[in-house]
Parts: C-alpha cells; structure tokens; sequence
C-alpha cells in the first residue's frame, strides 16, 4: 500500500529479457513503477552490494510493518469480540430466566477430551449463571416451606431458629445476586471481580444446601423412603449422585424414573454405568441438540423423548440382549422402538452407577458440558422387560409402586456429592 511514488519489488528471470545471456541468474531488485522492468532488471544486474543491502533492510521492514498491523487487527477483533459477548450476555439478562443454559458439542461423549473444572464456571456467561443461581435460591425457598411445614406440626425452637438463620442468608444472597444484575445493566462489569463473587455466592450456595440437607434429616424419619427427589440445579462437572449398589450381569432390564428438566441444549445425562474397561456400558444422555441416546457397550440407539419442558415427565427404557431389541416410553406410551442395539452382549457386573454425570473414567472424568441439570425421582432397574401394562400403571400411579428387582430407588442406597440435593418429592402427587 502507499503512494505510487513507492518502488516496486518485482523478481527477474534474465533469460526471458535478454536472449543474448549465455548464463541465466534471478535478481531480486527494485524498480520504479513506470519503469521499463526488462530495462530495470538490467542495469540493476550491476548494482552495487550495498543497494542490495538496502533493498533487504527495506523488504524486512515492511514485514515486519505488515505483521504489526495483523497483531493489531486482530487484538482489535479480539476486542469486538469481548465486547459483542458482553451485549449479548446483557440482553439475555433482559429477556429473562427461562434462556438457554451451557452444553452444546456433539451426541456422543469424547474420551480423553479435556475436562472443565469448578473454576471452569466462571466461563460461563453472567446472565446464564445468575439465571442458574436465581433457579437455586428458588429450590431453596420451596425447601425452607417444607421445612416450614414440618415445624408448624412439629414446634421446635431449634427448628425454628434455624429455619429463620437460612431465610436470612437466602435474603443475603437474593441481593447479592440484583446487585450485581443491576452492575451489569449500569455496564459496570469486570471479570475479575465477577468470578470472585460468583465462587463467594456458589459457596454460600453449597453450605446453605448442606445445612438444609441436615435439617430435613429429622424429617426422614416421618416418611417413606422412597418418598424423595433428586435436584440438579447447575451445570457443573463436581455435583452428582452415586447408587450404592453395583448392577448384576444382566441379559435384559427395564430402568424408569421421573425426570424434570427445562435444560437447553440438552438435558445432560441423567444416568450412566461404567465398568472396568468400558465406560459407556450403559448410559442415558442428551448433549447439545441432539435426541436423547441409550448406550450400550458404547453402541447407541436415539429415543423419541421430548421432555426438557419444565414438567414432570416418566420415562421407561426396555432392552434384551437377543436381538438387541429395544423399547422406549414417556408417560406410559411407548414412543419408539428397535433392534440390533449391543445384541447378545450382556451388562457387565461390578461397574460403577451414577447419576447426574457421564463418566468418562470409572467413577470420574465428568465434563461439565453433559452434566444432567433437573429433578430426578423414582429411578428404578428391573432385570426383566416390563410389560406395557406395568409400565402404564407406574407412569399414572395406577397400582402401588413397583420397586425395582436390581436397584430400588431408596434414600439408603444413594450418597450425593458437589451440591446435589436430596428433599421430599412424591410423583403421583404431582400428577394428580
């Protein structure tokens, strides 16, 4: 670029201007523009050394003229880029809660592929994560009613006091959290100090949970143990259930459960069983906007389920190994079927049954990215195919529950973990 006073820089094959040359040689050397370039490249063919030093010197500054203003350009670009993240993030705090949350990437599970950790969260953006954390207070809150509920039946100063000391924190953190909504409509916004708050408010979040979680313990023995629910309020690769028992080798099953979730993209992974070996022997999941896929032995079958609406949904998946024949029902209607799925491979024993993470490694290797984000109740394993009938009677609380054979969804058989949250839940209530 520059005026067109400016030399040219062109590169003479001297064969081709001369055919007198008896030897033919390129010559790299500078011209004017309405110069005669066979000419040029001539009388340039006895120039001294140092104009050829000089054309170097003036080539090598102009690369290094020209890398400058790439640098620039695209620190420029990083710039916009920050500052279109940072509108975008603003106007979905606008548009309110109910926005997509995290996920996205392909349908299956990528081995190896590098992990988010708790710090990863602070990626996310502001409006997605104060959404995630109003959605928490708001479990909190239905909590502490319950809690409320227990207390006015059972008077307990100590109940009490306590309920009053988590009420308050809520409030706390309620403020914390339009305080800094407002911050970022006024555009005061610095990540540094956003990340701060947001692992100050998540911890706050995490003790207030534990504490809830040992309040309701006096509850626990004024109910059934089934009666309960699992909550999954944020897209995180630390916050997951784990079933006691392991599964049995097994040639057929059906696994149904109650699932709740207006996640987008993608509800996660509500369920997955590794075994040494192989760690997608038996998984549910829906990553990014891809269908829901039941995996076995790491071959996969999508299912026509539709369920990340905000509402109580049941779900049933039967299997056999013969055949690999497959069936899958949402709210006792079979949806979809199939063959051909892992046949004649039998669910290996002694692996381990998650609930709310894909493992990529036994028992680990979550990835924030395919972490289930919802309520989960009800999860239940037979070893045997369910008949349609069965299965229609526990999606409308027809008969009397039917515990699992293999697992039973029982609060004695699972431990949570990284802020998942157990409290009441009973389904038929729900639908009646």
């Amino acid at each position: 670029r520059g005026p067109r006073s400016l030399v040219l820089v062109s590169l003479f094959y001297l064969k081709g201007c001369a055919q007198n040359f008896g030897q033919t040689r390129f010559i790299c050397t500078s011209v004017p523009v309405d110069m005669d370039m066979c000419t040029s490249s001539m009388q340039s063919s006895g120039g001294s050394t140092e104009d050829m030093k000089t054309i170097v010197l003036q080539l090598r500054e102009t690369v290094l003229q020209q890398k400058e203003t790439i640098m620039n350009q695209k620190e420029t670009i990083r710039e916009l880029t920050t500052k279109l993240g940072r509108c975008e993030s603003q106007s979905t705090l606008e548009a309110g809660p109910g926005e997509s949350k995290t996920g996205g990437g392909s349908n299956r599970k990528q081995t190896g592929s590098s992990k988010n950790t708790m710090g990863d969260l602070s990626r996310t953006p502001a409006a997605e994560t104060l959404s995630q954390l109003g959605q928490t207070l708001q479990s909190l809150k239905i909590r502490l009613e319950n809690l409320e509920q227990f207390s006015r039946m059972n008077s307990s100063s100590q109940t009490n006091s306590l309920k009053d000391i988590l009420q308050n924190n809520i409030d706390d953190l309620e403020k914390q959290v339009l305080s800094r909504i407002n911050s970022l409509e006024e555009g005061k916004y610095n990540s540094k100090n956003e990340s701060e708050e947001r692992g100050k408010i998540e911890s706050t979040l995490t003790s207030l949970h534990q504490r809830i979680s040992d309040l309701e313990k006096g509850q626990k023995d004024n109910r059934p143990t089934d009666k309960f629910q699992l909550t999954f309020p944020l897209r995180t690769n630390y916050m997951y259930a784990k079933v006691k028992k392991s599964l049995p080798e097994m040639y057929a099953f059906t696994i149904c459960m109650w699932i709740k979730s207006n996640a987008s993209p993608g509800v996660g992974t509500p369920f997955s069983y590794a075994v040494p070996g192989q760690a997608n022997e038996l998984v549910l999941i829906e990553w990014g906007n891809n269908p829901m896929e039941i995996l076995i032995n790491d071959k996969v079958a999508k299912l026509p389920f539709v369920i990340n609406d905000g509402k109580w949904h049941h779900i049933c998946i039967a299997w056999t190994t013969r055949d690999g024949v497959w069936e899958a029902y949402q709210d006792g209607t079979q949806r979809g079927n199939g063959e051909n799925l892992a046949p004649y491979h039998p669910i290996k024993p002694q692996g381990v049954l998650v609930l709310g993470q894909e493992q990529d490694t036994l028992g680990g290797g979550f990835d924030a990215t395919q972490a289930f984000v919802g309520e989960l109740a009800h999860f239940n394993i037979w070893d045997r195919k369910l008949t349609l009938g069965e299965i229609y009677n526990l999606a409308t609380c027809s008969t009397k529950a039917l515990p699992g054979s293999v697992i039973a969804w029982s609060e004695t058989n699972i431990d949570i973990y990284g802020g998942a949250t157990k409290w009441t839940f009973e389904a038929c209530r729900q639908i009646n």
